[in-house]
């Protein structure tokens, strides 16, 4: 009975960081489509997206499996749920072989290029800003 109330527990906590993760990408998408729609355009909503999730997940995982103690449903709702919905490879997949097929190269080369290393870089930063988050705090502590 145990393990059926954890799996429905996981279940909902992604579920629920799901929708509201969907809704966010959407709606950002949605800010950014009009230069999309214009003549093709750059996907800028996409690279935003994704690189902010890159950041915002390793910040998160960082804090929560490292320095701070949270549910582990909320763990899972917010990095597998919120996170998981909010960024999107399969798009950046799409988008990359239309800017192709557009002959739009440069483009491309600048998609492809921002997206794969700035997303690292944006992972790197994530984990670094919560580790310097996390000394200022336990040195702030100490002082007290």
């Amino acid at each position: 009975m145990e393990r059926i109330w954890t799996l429905t527990m996981n279940y909902l906590s992604v579920a629920l960081g799901g929708f509201i993760g969907a809704i966010l990408r959407y709606e950002i998408g949605q800010f950014f489509l009009p230069a999309v729609q214009e003549g093709g355009g750059f996907p800028w909503g996409t690279l935003m997206i994704n690189l902010t999730g890159c950041f915002a997940l390793s910040l998160f995982l960082t804090l929560t499996l490292e320095f701070i103690s949270v549910d582990p449903n909320i763990r899972l709702g917010v990095s597998t749920g919120f996170l998981g919905a909010y960024t999107t490879f399969s798009t950046f997949a799409l988008e990359s072989i239309k800017l192709l097929q557009q002959t739009q190269y440069w483009d491309f080369g600048i998609y492809l290029f921002s997206s794969v290393f700035l997303g690292i870089a944006m992972s790197a930063f994530g984990l670094f800003t919560a580790r310097t988050l996390a000394n200022y705090q336990r040195g702030k502590a100490s002082a007290s």
